[in-house]
């Protein structure tokens, strides 16, 4: 007796699974340019689903709430900055080096990310709320943190760092150098009838971040002469 054809094997539907992914971005994507132009309780769902051109049932199979979304796009926002940060090839630098870089990358993604300054900003006036319900954002800082201190470490063994340095109190003002200079760039310039924004600015800002991080890190070391803010 003949054997019957067995029935073929399912395939998993990939173009669906891609599809979800794309929508998702996409969604993401108008999310992030509302909530950064119009904060959490600014933004609203139907613009949202205009920018990204979708169903409003669409956006509710993916995302059960606006608090939900907007938690998603904060968690996208900081994923950006330390998948940026985690680009660095770090790995075989001598511990200045990798500090320089790290100090000069962490000022590169605030200038190609803008929306990342607003976001923050955003956040601040809430106290931290919404990222306080992400199980996502404090474990991305975890692995920044063990980063830092293995740079601190190889360059206290090597006896080009002073001892006793707070990677987070080292990566705040890191940040904080260029964040706060960005994020204050039109009423800083009006000010001090400087253009921060334009190119030579911002390459002179990039040095001062070096120089001063690298001058703190340094402080008390007796090392050869070198050339400052370029190190």
């Amino acid at each position: 007796m003949a054997r019957a054809p067995s029935a073929a094997p399912q395939e998993t539907p990939k173009p669906r699974i891609r599809d979800a992914i794309r929508t998702q971005e996409r969604i993401l994507k108008a999310a992030q340019a509302e909530f950064a132009r119009k904060g959490y309780d600014g933004a609203r769902v139907d613009a949202i689903i205009s920018r990204a051109k979708i169903s409003k049932n669409l956006l509710y199979h993916h995302f059960r709430s606006k608090e939900e979304l907007y938690i998603r796009v904060l968690e996208r926002t900081y994923e950006t900055l330390r998948r940026r940060q985690g680009d660095i090839p770090l790995s075989g630098l001598d511990p200045v080096e990798a500090m320089k870089r790290l100090c000069e990358d962490t000022f590169q993604v605030f200038i190609d990310e803008p929306d990342i300054i607003t976001m923050l900003n955003t956040e601040n006036l809430y106290r931290g709320k919404h990222i306080a319900k992400s199980p996502i954002i404090r474990a991305l800082y975890d692995r920044l943190s063990v980063t830092i201190r293995a740079i601190l470490k190889a360059g206290e063994e090597q006896g080009v760092f002073r001892t006793g340095i707070d990677p987070v109190e080292l990566y705040i003002s890191m940040s904080g150098l260029g964040y706060f200079y960005l994020s204050n760039q039109y009423t800083l310039s009006m000010i001090f009838d400087r253009e921060l924004a334009d190119a030579a600015s911002i390459e002179s800002r990039r040095a001062h971040i070096v120089d001063m991080i690298l001058s703190y890190l340094t402080h008390g070391i007796e090392a050869p002469d070198r050339p400052r803010a370029g190190w």
